[in-house]
């Protein structure tokens, strides 16, 4: 895994960095495997980037957008229907994890702490896991939970990026004060990577932008 301190500031990407990040995207994208549980995770074949966040903040529609299609990843208006860690190959390349949705409270106790084990096992114990894009709605910013988990992706030193969503519900001075007020608080964290990201999946806005970022961890084409 990868992580550590990394609050040095990137460029942003390049015409040529974008590029081929939506040649990398558009690429055949096909369904891996479906965890309930860690012994049921894949083997470790390829450099991997999951999704994480809350209950009904976008981890699918994203996953959707970034990829082109409309139904890879199964979306929903009910939170807490994403109940298994899901694995996707992108052109032998890279691995996309959409994993289960943290904070829902209308299942049984029991349930949820099923999802919740599986979930923080897998983002401690992957060593093929390059980064988490954490999902934040950008309507309502950071949370409790979303704070534990930070603190839980610190403490394995594992690199992760907080991707807001939901943009096009938000007014553009509203999303600017909301990317610094979560910049502001990132700087507590140390396994956090420097730069927000603003997205929307109905609009493609901040999607080439999170692509670039996430196809330097894919193997070379």
């Amino acid at each position: 895994m990868t992580g550590g301190p990394v609050h040095d500031t990137p460029d942003a990407p390049s015409q040529a960095e974008l590029e081929a990040a939506r040649v990398l995207f558009a690429q055949e994208c096909g369904f891996v495997a479906a965890a309930a549980t860690i012994p049921q995770l894949p083997p470790e074949t390829l450099p991997e980037v999951a999704f994480v966040g809350r209950s009904n903040v976008g981890k699918s529609s994203l996953v959707n957008a970034l990829t082109g299609r409309k139904t890879l990843a199964r979306t929903s208006n009910t939170p807490g229907r994403t109940q298994e860690v899901i694995f996707f190959d992108l052109g032998g390349r890279l691995m996309l994890v959409d994993l289960p949705g943290y904070g829902y409270a209308k299942v049984s106790k029991a349930k949820q702490a099923i999802w919740t084990d599986t979930l923080f096992a897998y983002l401690r114990g992957r060593p093929t896991l390059q980064r988490v894009s954490m999902l934040i709605d950008g309507r309502h910013g950071l949370k409790e939970l979303d704070t534990e988990a930070m603190d839980m992706l610190d403490r394995a030193a594992l690199s992760y990026q907080v991707v807001l969503t939901k943009g096009d519900k938000v007014k553009p001075d509203e999303m600017a004060a909301m990317i610094e007020k979560t910049s502001a608080a990132l700087k507590r964290h140390p396994a956090a990577h420097p730069v927000v990201l603003a997205t929307s999946s109905e609009t493609g806005a901040g999607i080439p932008e999170l692509r670039a970022e996430l196809s330097r961890f894919a193997n070379p084409a």
